[in-house]
């Protein structure tokens, strides 16, 4: 069986398949989607070296919210920065333009913790409750990184806004 990680302080939670009923309003109108259906965008990534305006830049020409950190030698994802996060450290002056991002990204806490993983082939309604908090309805998350099962390579990242425009497009 696969297992789940902590993500930035998320509770650990076991990866079983989604037969169990949910809460969501939208479950009905997901029929048997998955991840893939969403088409995320592929990740764009930023190396801990690069500067701020660098990855600023970057995100706001793709509109993206998040952006996953990997190392410049191995490609291994080690945080995220949260876009507007980010810009509440510049306003606060906490961090600046010319900084790494190593400074302001959140990282991956590894060390004892085992992290969801979510794959193109992750049904919807796991998204869904991965963005909810997981059966516990407890640490909420702003998204999810895409990933293969052995969580080598970054495939994209998905949002709850993504979710929530694919129910609105999906044909009742």
């Amino acid at each position: 069986m696969a297992t789940t990680a902590q993500v930035d302080g998320v509770p650990p939670t076991e990866n079983t398949s989604s037969t169990s009923s949910t809460n969501s309003p939208w479950a009905h109108k997901y029929r048997g989607a998955t991840v893939e259906d969403l088409d995320p965008p592929p990740a764009l990534s930023s190396k801990p070296t690069d500067s701020i305006s660098t990855a600023l830049m970057n995100a706001y020409e793709r509109d993206y919210t998040h952006l996953t950190v990997v190392s410049e030698d191995t490609r291994a994802i080690l945080g995220y920065l949260n876009i507007p996060r980010l810009k509440t450290l510049l306003n606060d002056g906490k961090a600046h333009d010319s900084d790494f991002v190593e400074k302001a990204m959140q990282k991956f806490r590894r060390r004892g913790n085992v992290y969801k993983v979510i794959t193109m082939d992750t049904p919807l309604e796991e998204l869904e409750e991965f963005f909810d908090g997981g059966p516990d309805g407890k640490s909420k998350q702003d998204f999810a990184v895409v990933t293969d099962w052995s969580r080598r390579f970054v495939l994209g990242v998905a949002t709850k806004g993504d979710l929530e425009e694919f129910v609105k497009k999906r044909p009742a």
